[in-house]
């Protein structure tokens, strides 16, 4: 791949050399850290669309929950919203149920604080979201150690696979006239895959597509996972994982997919450009001293902190930034319409992740779709950035851990 991508004057070159040189070396030592490997996530729950088709049984396809000992501290007695010491003190953890009333008030706060975080905690920020969030909670809720459970391909495929992909792309996905898919594989065979006309974005507008071109990239961010990491041969027991060749030129070669592997691949550097974006504007909001990735081991946290803040510094110093103001710059009324309608699709594509059939397929494409909807929540609250104090809670803008964990890896991967 080369040029310019659309919508953007961004080339594939730049972000090339950027990622490689400057972002990626970093952001994989964060992913190692302890407070962004720990992701807690419920895998039961049902299926909102179709009846449950049944979990996959391969072995590969199952997760292996955290042991409750292998939690750090601080994220264990952490709720949702609670990510600086201030909100995980010793006798909080004596006190869990006052301090869930309390949306974590810390006993040595000024009354002033205290308000703030009741505010914070009474606030409805649900607005804002662009994903179905977990309880946390939840009994089904369990910690997952993303280092001992890799992204890779596990033989989840076939029907549920594709139901779960042609629901986002045909019910919830703004599309171009035409895109080659795959048939569906339920259907009776035609012979061939049958003759698509040319890819049009007639009609559509720059939010449509930009929304298009964020699942499509989405998918082949997965795809790309699948075919790194894929299962080539299993002797005496002992897996052998690696590159699949073929199985990459089955789903991105232009001949193989009607010219459609290289688009799916542009989109891929477009996803990363609006996740990149989303880095660079949510700065302010980590570098409050009040915010602080808190685990329980200071010296950890501290040099958590400090490689974030660093990845934020390379971030803003790119030069070729999505130019997100373009969108939804339109009359106030129809821009508020569409946006609402952008933010409820995306909800929905959320909802359906809790249909994938393979635990670890699922565990994945819930936390790549978090980290998406995270970045477009940022995108989409400058202005509440913009205006955070600096020494107490914020009430206008504000990330769970869960968010912030998802924010990271769905960039990292």
């Amino acid at each position: 791949l080369t040029g310019v991508l659309d919508d953007c004057l961004c080339d594939i070159e730049s972000i090339d050399d950027f990622n490689t040189f400057k972002i990626f070396p970093k952001i994989q030592k964060l992913q190692e850290r302890d407070y962004f490997r720990y992701y807690k996530v419920n895998l039961k729950r049902p299926c909102p669309f179709w009846a449950d088709d049944g979990h996959c049984s391969i072995k590969d396809c199952h997760v292996e929950p955290c042991p409750e000992s292998k939690i750090p501290v601080g994220i264990k007695a952490g709720s949702s919203n609670k990510y600086s010491k201030a909100a995980n003190n010793s006798k909080e953890l004596e006190d869990c149920e006052q301090a869930n009333k309390l949306g974590a008030v810390n006993s040595t706060l000024s009354n002033q604080s205290k308000e703030a975080f009741i505010d914070w905690a009474r606030y409805d920020d649900s607005q804002d979201h662009f994903c179905e969030l977990d309880d946390e909670r939840s009994p089904d809720a369990q910690y997952v150690d993303l280092l001992l459970n890799p992204e890779r391909y596990t033989g989840y495929k076939g029907p549920s696979a594709w139901r779960v992909w042609n629901s986002i792309y045909e019910e919830n996905c703004f599309k171009p006239r035409s895109v080659y898919r795959p048939l569906n594989p339920l259907a009776p065979s035609r012979g061939g895959l049958g003759s698509v006309c040319h890819f049009s974005w007639t009609g559509l507008c720059l939010e449509k597509r930009v929304f298009y071109k964020l699942i499509s990239g989405l998918h082949a961010s997965i795809n790309l996972h699948l075919c790194a990491n894929y299962l080539l041969e299993e002797t005496w027991g002992k897996p052998r994982w690696g590159p699949n060749v073929k199985e990459f030129t089955r789903r991105f070669d232009p001949g193989e997919t009607k010219g459609e592997g290289p688009r799916r691949l542009k989109n891929l550097y477009f996803l990363y450009l609006i996740e990149l974006r989303a880095l660079s504007k949510v700065a302010p909001y980590f570098e409050r001293a009040v915010v602080d990735l808190y685990t329980g081991n200071g010296h950890e946290d501290a040099e958590s902190k400090a490689l974030l803040l660093d990845i934020f510094r390379d971030t803003k110093s790119f030069h070729m930034h999505f130019d997100e103001k373009s969108m939804f710059a339109g009359d106030k009324k129809g821009a508020k319409s569409l946006k609402e309608e952008f933010r409820l699709h995306f909800k929905n594509i959320s909802r359906i992740m809790d249909c994938v059939g393979c635990d670890k397929c699922r565990l994945w494409g819930k936390l790549q779709t978090q980290g998406l909807g995270t970045a477009l929540k940022i995108l989409f609250s400058e202005k509440e950035i913009q205006s955070l104090p600096e020494n107490s809670p914020s009430k206008g803008f504000q990330l769970t851990r869960q968010e912030i964990v998802a924010l990271v890896n769905a960039f990292g991967r």
